[in-house]
């Protein structure tokens, strides 16, 4: 069955996500603020959560339309095809934001756009009531400028929850995030990666992951693997075909070094549970001390700013000792990303490039470093 798919993301993301999808022959595929679109079949929406390394969820589009009244939400919902997805039995809450809309009570919507499947279910079904005890079929909406965009979420949790992070340091970055950082600092599986920041270990267990193209949804479930439009044969036959393109190899290293102890053995913990603990070292280390073991290096790191756990005094010495630690050299780039806009005036460089890109609901900057 051919449908459309909604896949909400970071900002800044994006284009790294439509550019995967197309590479898993996704069609249709449509880049827009904070979302990309695409049309596929069952096959594709199990590969795209076991495979997408950026986006935060897959979503079916069901269907989108304007409105500006409680009358129009409702009449616009219950005209949508439920039927094709919600059953008898299943369980379908309700839940979305609304912004720069004349609908602006999300309770109240919530609450509209349930009466209105509700009333289409039970046209379709002639039965007067619904004991959603089955499959999860979680509604989201969103409604924006007034356009409103109904959903069923496919991933369950966020795709960023890969499984190997049951714990993490203070202010941990994403994963789909430190992904991204790999992707736009041209991580290659013939290079060695650093963090002399690594907290939990996330950017290099993300790199690892991308080096060995292995899937970052293989230790997972997804709450479409309940759904009767997905067979299981599907899952088992993306699954396999997922664990295929793993590609061991002697030439990827990471090599992460934090200044507490206890983030290391976190780090050291979250890689043996994403299956890359070969390709990972860890160790103390202070940044001060920082230099790489090796002629070529990527460098990728998530400083402690002042928004998140240093105060600006701090995080302003730390970019001084940075600018120091990372010298311009033949073979070496550096990617730092950080809320701070007067980030390059201590670290004493312009960036090469910049990129913006949101961790989690902050606004930063990659400064990337590679002349």
């Amino acid at each position: 069955m051919q449908m459309e798919f909604c896949v909400p993301c970071l900002l800044g993301l994006e284009g790294l996500i439509a550019e995967e999808l197309r590479e898993m022959d996704a069609g249709n595929v449509r880049a827009e603020n904070g979302r990309v679109l695409f049309s596929g079949d069952e096959a594709l929406l199990a590969r795209a959560n076991i495979r997408c390394r950026y986006a935060e969820r897959i979503q079916v589009l069901v269907g989108s339309f304007e409105a500006h009244s409680f009358e129009e939400l409702f009449q616009g919902t219950k005209a949508l095809p439920w039927e094709l997805w919600i059953g008898k039995t299943d369980r379908f809450p309700v839940k979305g934001y609304s912004l720069n809309s004349d609908l602006f009570s999300v309770s109240d919507c919530q609450s509209i756009i349930k009466k209105a499947v509700v009333e289409r279910l039970k046209t379709k079904y002639r039965i007067p009531w619904f004991e959603e005890t089955g499959a999860l079929y979680q509604l989201q909406f969103s409604i924006m400028k007034n356009v409103v965009t109904l959903c069923i979420d496919t991933s369950g949790r966020g795709l960023h929850k890969r499984g190997y992070r049951p714990a993490a340091n203070a202010a941990p970055l994403k994963e789909t995030l430190a992904a991204a950082l790999c992707n736009i600092s041209r991580l290659r599986p013939y290079h060695q990666l650093y963090d002399p920041m690594c907290g939990s270990g996330t950017i290099l267990i993300e790199g690892a992951l991308m080096a060995l193209h292995i899937a970052p949804g293989l230790g997972r479930s997804f709450t479409a693997e309940e759904w009767r439009q997905v067979p299981p044969e599907i899952w088992e036959r993306e699954r396999k075909a997922a664990a295929a393109l793993r590609k061991d190899n002697d030439e990827f290293h990471a090599y992460g070094f934090d200044i507490d102890p206890a983030a290391v053995q976190v780090a050291e913990e979250n890689a043996r549970r994403a299956g890359v603990a070969d390709y990972v070292t860890f160790a103390v280390g202070d940044i001060r001390d920082f230099t790489p073991q090796t002629e070529k290096a990527t460098v990728i790191v998530n400083p402690p700013y002042g928004e998140r756990l240093l105060d600006v005094q701090a995080a302003e010495r730390l970019y001084r000792v940075m600018g120091q630690r990372f010298p311009q050299m033949r073979g070496r780039s550096y990617t730092v990303i950080t809320a701070d806009e007067d980030f390059e005036r201590y670290f004493g460089r312009k960036a090469d490039k910049r990129r913006k890109l949101y961790n989690g609901m902050i606004r930063c900057q990659a400064f990337m470093y590679f002349k």
